[in-house]
């Protein structure tokens, strides 16, 4: 029997800024091949075990350490960060602090030209991983003028060129768009298979994680292992959502419709799920009691563009350009599409963060006119990176900093800041120092720094991207009532069901051009938009499809209906 390649034995951490530990009695045990899913809320330990993995704890991060922690027969308290390179190869969850090299070839290169490779043998890794991820037409670009999605793609080629026989991914869907996240998740089980890595994977995204084979789910409450097993055994155990990570969606829609798992023997995939008469009996009866909610009455225009575009150098192939198009008062606008497709260009069009060609209104007021400060008392803007955004030391003074510039009485201060750091998650919080905080809790706080000023106009840029479900649910439904009483909202987003079950209009981009601008539904169910779009369906689509339900959209906006109705039930 082969011996474990990472071991964890009665293993506690509390870093040196917390009163409390952050691991508690970690026994853990993974063997050579094995593909790992580190799973649980954000805050509960999974990060710090990765920091375990790659020697950044405790060569890096200080703290108490109790216990043992062997990574391929190394003790990690006497192991030098150099050394624990050569086993493990880490994919960091902020892309932008793993970046080296001045173009991307140079970064993807790095680990090769460090391990004095060939130039030969250098080019042909660079090209065969630039190739795979479609990074060819980047190679010569700066990686941080790219996107957030791009950036993570360059760091996985970074990583994947090494091939080391422990492969850790902190978070590589979070900025992914759908199909590229497929792509990954596809391209891991790829990799694993041919070098028989070790992968272990740190992801909010069970079901996307589990579109490829997962050997177990390590599953993490509080700093503690609460299971350590299967994806069917655990997924039959109802214990995901009980700690706040979000349960497949085919399997919350079965659960709706009253079917009894327990009586299925494999729910690890749609595929793996029996093809019964009275299960699909069970799902049909159920969407046809659905009720769909009340449409809101006639909006008045808000936002206007008028042939808006914007390129960042010459070397750009897809420029955003000719975007028309109206953002009515009262709107839930999904901006969705590939990578690189022009989404967040289109946001820093509207806060005057770069130039533009053509024409941009609010309501009736042109918005050259107005300078960025006076563009942000009507329009709030959340950066993808929170690191671009953060400026102040404390939780609590990053938060008030706008309410305060705009001199409302420290009393109102406190008030309207606390109730935000609660929606947000945060509030436990409030008395940190922001650099005690992980990269997802960072984005928090530059959510919160927005949401406190509410103004006309909300744009967020991937806010759910590394959050567990229970504050991606906090923050969508606090978004939701802020939309319900007339807020506007326009959320960047890769994430299928958000866009489904919150946004009531979605706007897709491609190659740098607005492809469709219609229901989140209607865009789903156009095979070529999802594609064009790098978009995907969603697994509900895809459950109502393996039953052949009489009409698998209308089983979908049933399922985000109820969603909805449940909210304000």
């Amino acid at each position: 029997m082969n011996k474990p390649i990472i071991q964890f034995k009665d293993f506690s951490f509390k870093y040196d800024s917390q009163a409390d530990p952050t691991l508690k009695h970690i026994n853990l045990e993974i063997n050579p091949g094995e593909k790992i899913l580190l799973a649980g809320p954000s805050g509960s330990g999974k990060s710090t075990i990765g920091r375990c993995l790659n020697g950044l704890i405790p060569n890096v991060d200080h703290g108490e350490l109790k216990g043992t922690c062997l990574v391929n027969g190394k003790d990690i308290t006497k192991a030098s960060l150099f050394d624990l390179s050569f086993t493990t190869s880490t994919i960091l969850q902020d892309s932008d602090s793993q970046f080296i090299g001045m173009t991307v070839g140079e970064d993807i290169a790095f680990s090769l030209e460090n391990d004095c490779f060939t130039r030969e043998t250098i080019h042909q890794n660079v090209d065969r991983w630039a190739t795979e991820l479609k990074l060819k037409d980047l190679l010569k670009q700066a990686p941080q003028t790219l996107s957030g999605g791009q950036k993570q793609m360059v760091v996985l080629a970074g990583v994947l060129v090494d091939e080391s026989p422990i492969l850790l991914f902190d978070e590589p869907l979070a900025n992914l768009d759908p199909a590229t996240g497929l792509k990954t998740i596809q391209l891991i089980d790829q990799i694993q298979k041919e070098v028989n890595a070790t992968v272990i994977i740190i992801e909010h995204r069970v079901e996307e994680v589990l579109a490829r084979h997962v050997d177990r789910i390590v599953l993490i409450s509080d700093g503690e292992i609460i299971a350590d097993k299967a994806p069917n055994a655990l997924l039959h155990q109802d214990l995901l959502e009980s700690v706040g990570v979000r349960s497949p969606l085919y399997i919350k829609a079965l659960e709706k419709a009253g079917v009894d798992l327990k009586q299925l023997p494999d729910i690890s995939s749609i595929d793996a799920l029996p093809e019964e008469k009275n299960i699909a009996e069970k799902l049909q009866s159920w969407e046809n009691k659905q009720v769909p909610p009340k449409q809101k009455t006639e909006k008045q225009p808000l936002l206007t563009l008028k042939n808006v575009g914007h390129r960042y150098n010459k070397l750009q192939k897809h420029p955003l350009h000719d975007v028309n198009l109206t953002i009515n008062q009262g709107d839930f606008v999904s901006i969705v599409g590939q990578n690189g497709a022009g989404k967040t260009t289109l946001c820093r069009i509207i806060c005057g963060f770069i130039e533009n060609e053509g024409q941009a209104f609010f309501k009736d007021q042109n918005l050259a006119d107005l300078s960025i400060k006076e563009r942000a008392e009507k329009i709030g803007y959340v950066m993808q990176d929170p690191n671009q955004m953060i400026s102040q030391k404390m939780i609590f003074d990053e938060v008030a900093l706008g309410l305060r510039l705009r001199n409302v009485p420290e009393e109102e201060i406190k008030d309207r800041v606390y109730q935000t750091l609660k929606v947000c998650g945060l509030y436990a919080f409030r008395k940190w120092p922001i650099s005690a905080l992980s990269f997802g809790q960072k984005k928090r706080v530059t959510i919160a720094s927005i949401l406190v000023l509410e103004p006309e106009l909300i744009i967020l840029d991937e806010p759910t991207a590394g959050q567990d479900w229970k504050t991606y649910t906090d923050i969508m439904n606090f978004l939701r009532e802020l939309n319900q009483r007339d807020k506007t909202i326009m959320i960047v987003t890769h994430d299928m069901h958000l866009m489904l079950e919150y946004s009531k209009r979605s706007l897709a981009f491609a190659n740098g051009q607005l492809i469709a601008d219609t229901k989140p539904i209607d865009l789903l169910t156009n095979a070529d938009l999802v594609k064009e779009a790098s978009l995907k369906q969603t697994s509900l689509f895809e459950l109502a499809k393996h039953y052949n339900l009489t009409d698998p959209n209308a089983f979908v906006q049933a399922y985000i209906d109820s969603e909805e109705a449940s909210q304000h039930a």
